[in-house]
């Protein structure tokens, strides 16, 4: 079974409105333990999302720091004028990221990754089908699913991959699991079939690798198709 965004996502949410002021929204930060906070309207619609690394613009563009011969930082240059606009915000509405980058809570976990990685951000905010604050998923939230158990990922494989989603015998295969390592002994029918086994074994959640040692009856991946 495929784990979803609703299955990890931390449903307690610390969030902040347009008009929270920066020192409350660095609080919130600090006092949360975390490192960003969703921004929501009226109605807890997601309107935005503000990092620590949003605060920490204003520190980076402080005029102090321009001396005669100082040159920013290229990745700081690169951001003008929109790291300069941030720098010079007050509010949450002014330092915000918009559109925040959201995913809604029956998505898979996989699909929640890849967009974390689409985007180049760390977390996500989870919505509704009306853009409400249901929760946020992290990087850190994604990983915990690897910290499954040995036991509970074999018995997955055996009992559902190979006992009720691959329609083909599999009394022949032996699943052992180690550190999140599946390998696969013993035999089926066909050669195509323990391609199949080995690549679904690897879509279950906490699944580290997969290692194929199955062996078949007949190879099939030669055959044409009269």
């Amino acid at each position: 079974m495929h784990m979803t965004v609703a299955n990890v996502m931390t449903e307690k949410v610390v969030s902040v409105t347009a008009a929270t002021p920066f020192k409350d929204i660095a609080e919130a930060l600090i006092t949360g333990g975390i490192s960003a906070v969703p921004v929501t309207d009226d109605d807890n619609h997601v309107i935005g999302m503000i990092s620590e690394a949003d605060l920490l613009r204003k520190e980076e563009f402080r005029e102090e720091f321009y001396r005669e011969g100082y040159r920013p930082p290229l990745r700081a240059r690169l951001r003008r004028p929109k790291g300069r606009q941030k720098a010079d915000g007050d509010t949450a509405a002014q330092l915000m990221t918009s559109p925040a980058i959201t995913i809604h809570p029956a998505a898979t976990a996989v699909a929640a990754a890849r967009l974390m990685d689409a985007h180049g951000v760390k977390r996500l905010a989870v919505v509704d089908y009306n853009g409400r604050l249901q929760g946020i998923v992290s990087r850190r939230d994604l990983v915990k699913l690897f910290l499954r158990g040995d036991q509970e990922i074999a018995v997955e494989i055996r009992d559902d991959i190979l006992g009720r989603t691959l329609w083909v015998d599999t009394d022949g295969v032996t699943v052992t699991v180690e550190g999140g390592v599946v390998t696969l002994t013993g035999w089926m029918d066909r050669r195509t079939e323990t391609g199949v086994a080995a690549r679904m074994a690897a879509r279950v959640n906490g699944v580290v690798d997969v290692v194929n040692k199955l062996t078949w009856k007949q190879d099939d991946s030669k055959w044409e198709v009269g």
